[in-house]
């Protein structure tokens, strides 16, 4: 999981950073992205892909990432960006968020996906990173729980669409409770809700 760093540090790079989103699928929230420098020596093998851990899992390593990392930087493009800029170009300014939130600068950007993203450093993307990288993993980990952090604290604001339980994403529950409740504020109305035949009631409950 740390062949990528050390390609990296062999080409005389010595703080890498690894960059990964959370969210880009849900029809509500943010989409949220996260960037984690760790020591190049750092070895943690229950760190992996965010998807392959259970809710606890993730919670124990959000800690021990978070206290164990050189720097870790967080990003968030809201409902309102995603419906402006798309979710594409809003998942680019969450990780480019999360890199210039880094206490420590990064010299090398590891990033998860297809694409570079617009900063002045060097950088490698890498498809399905979370797999790959450590580094990239620990940002898996990071963006996914705070983003979960985030819907739950929507979930008391909007109770009707249970984001506690889907956190935003299109299940059967959630798609029910926006024919019968239309959509909240964090819905993106520009997203896959067209797809359904819904109401276009904008709730502003606060």
């Amino acid at each position: 999981m740390d062949t990528f760093e050390k390609i990296a540090h062999l080409e005389g790079y010595k703080c890498i950073a690894g960059v990964d989103e959370a969210g880009r699928g849900p029809l509500a929230g943010p989409v949220v992205a996260a960037a984690v420098i760790f020591q190049l020596s750092y070895i943690n093998p229950e760190i992996n892909d965010s998807k392959k851990l259970s809710a606890r899992q993730r919670e124990k390593l959000y800690e021990i990432i978070t206290r164990e990392a050189i720097a870790v930087g967080v990003g968030v493009a809201d409902a309102e960006i995603i419906d402006k800029v798309n979710i594409l170009q809003a998942t680019f300014l969450a990780m480019r968020e999360a890199v210039l939130e880094l206490s420590t600068p990064p010299d090398y950007l590891l990033i998860d996906g297809l694409h570079c993203i617009a900063l002045q450093i060097p950088q490698k993307p890498l498809v399905k990173g979370d797999t790959l990288s450590i580094s990239i993993a620990a940002a898996s980990i990071i963006a996914k729980v705070f983003r979960d952090r985030i819907m739950e604290i929507y979930h008391r604001q909007f109770p009707q669409y249970n984001f506690l339980r889907n956190k935003g994403y299109g299940t059967k529950e959630h798609c029910r409770a926006i024919e019968q409740f239309g959509m909240c504020k964090i819905h993106r109305k520009s997203f896959h809700i067209k797809k359904f035949n819904l109401k276009q009631t904008t709730l502003d409950l606060f």
